[in-house]
């Protein structure tokens, strides 16, 4: 094997050394790898990065996503991301965004298209939120029938056997570019 050959989540520096760049995560104490490829230390920017093939998109502190829900669970959500500030990604990382403190019942539910902010990348995991008014959720269906619903305030509403269900909408909610390309 390649010396310079390096697994995910392998140690690829230390962060008082290098910043994490590309297909890297810095964990808090040592820049690691996110994807197998060869190790990159390039010692005038003082970044270590990965070289792959096939460049993954993880997304970086900040970022918008836009994804659908993977799993529900009591206090968060874990989203399947499928694009990165506005651009479709194939990589098909999740995320995971805490829930527990919105006031709803149903922030979100599964299959449900939502956008969220990265706020970190702490253990190997990407953690994300929904506390601005434009995150939450862009596109969903009744959870009775599977119709189509519209928003009525902070609620949706089927058209078809007039379920009223709570889901943290974003402002974006009905009107985003996102939702055409679903259809």
């Amino acid at each position: 094997m390649s010396e310079a050959l390096a697994f995910p989540g392998e140690k690829i520096a230390s962060i008082e050394e290098f910043e994490a760049g590309d297909n890297t995560f810095d964990d808090g104490d040592m820049v690691r790898a996110s994807t197998v490829g060869e190790k990159n230390l390039d010692k005038t920017t003082r970044i270590a990065s990965i070289k792959h093939p096939k460049m993954l998109s993880i997304p970086k502190v900040g970022d918008i996503i836009i994804g659908s829900v993977a799993a529900v669970m009591s206090s968060m959500i874990a989203v399947s991301i499928d694009y990165i500030n506005g651009k479709p990604t194939t990589s098909k990382v999740e995320c995971v965004c805490a829930t527990r403190h919105i006031r709803k019942k149903n922030v979100a539910l599964l299959n449900d298209i939502v956008t969220l902010k990265i706020l970190n990348h702490l253990n190997g995991t990407i953690h994300a939120a929904m506390d601005e008014p434009s995150l939450g959720v862009l596109f969903t269906k009744c959870r009775k029938c599977g119709g189509s619903v519209v928003q009525m305030r902070d609620a949706i509403k089927c058209t078809e056997c007039s379920w009223i269900d709570e889901r943290k909408l974003s402002t974006n909610y009905g009107n985003s570019e996102f939702i055409h390309l679903r259809e």
